[in-house]
Parts: C-alpha cells; structure tokens; sequence
C-alpha cells in the first residue's frame, strides 16, 4: 500500500470517526469500491488525461450524488482532482483496517476445500474469537488444492491444518530421512 493512500484513508477515517460516522463511511466506502472494481472503466473515465476535471467531478456527482455522504462524494472527488482515484482500493483497505482494529474486529480468512457448514463455521469463530478476545468475522474461500482440512489466515499469521500441508510435511520428513 502506498504512502499516498495511507494518508487519504487515514485523514478521512479521522474525520468520520470524529464525527461518529465510521461505520457509515465503512459501509458506503466499500460499495463504492465495489463498483469500481465492477467497472473498471470509470477508473479509466476519471483519470483519463483528455477529459476535462469539471467532467471528471460532475460524473462523480452524477453517480454518487445523494447517494453517499457529502465527506465520502468530496473524498472521491479530492482523489480524482489530484490524479489519486486508482488509490481507491488501497484507501478502502487501509479504512477497513483502522475501523476493524478500532472497534476490535479481526478479519479470518478460512480456505478450505468444500464450503464450512454454518455449525463448524460457528465454532471456528467461536474458538478463534476466545483465542483473540475480538469479534471474529469469518470469510470462507473455497480452494480445491486444500484436499481437507481448513486453512486459517489472519494478520499476516496462517494456521494450516489442511491435509496438503500434512502430505507436504511427511514428504519433507521422508525425503530428509534418505538423504
């Protein structure tokens, strides 16, 4: 992540969790990326260099106008005027990190090989969750190279206990009992 996008994000984080409005920023913030990253030409639309910037803003208006708040549509709006709109992405990740250790939220990545049944999803956020003393929110990236067993990601940590990992193990194990 950039230098550049730490700062926006940063500086619009302050100011909404000044004004208590983090959470709706968080929520809004995230759909607009989710759009963008749908519609990777409107990037291209206002940071093309042959568009004027009073178009460029206007169809930020257009678009978002009513539809986010007024610190979020200026955000946007800042970011493209200063030629920083393709930051968005990195500016919604670095928001979503401030808010989460804010609020005591840890994102876990769980990869497994067939989708987790809610009850083993349940106790997984249940247990992880009691290991870390935070709200645990739980994403489940489905993974065919696992065999079984889950794999486990959060802050830069991985616990694996797929069954590849144990394979991958044993084979270690024997080849270094060969040589």
């Amino acid at each position: 992540m950039t230098q550049t996008a730490q700062n926006y994000a940063d500086a619009l984080y302050d100011l909404a969790r000044d004004e208590g409005l983090d959470e709706q920023l968080l929520r809004e913030l995230t759909g607009v990326d989710g759009l963008f990253r749908e519609n990777p030409d409107y990037f291209s639309l206002l940071s093309a260099s042959n568009i004027r910037k009073p178009e460029q803003l206007a169809a930020l208006d257009e678009a978002f106008s009513g539809r986010v708040h007024t610190y979020l549509l200026s955000f946007l709006k800042l970011l493209c005027e200063r030629h920083h709109i393709r930051e968005l992405p990195n500016c919604a990740r670095r928001y979503r990190g401030r808010y989460n250790e804010d609020h005591g939220i840890l994102e876990v990545q769980a990869i497994t090989a067939i989708p987790l049944s809610e009850s083993l999803r349940d106790r997984l956020i249940s247990r992880v969750s009691g290991l870390t003393g935070k709200q645990v929110e739980l994403q489940n990236r489905i993974d065919p190279g696992v065999l079984g067993g889950i794999r486990l990601e959060y802050e830069g940590k991985a616990l694996d206990g797929t069954v590849r990992q144990r394979l991958d193990g044993l084979k270690k194990t024997l080849s270094d009992t060969v040589l």
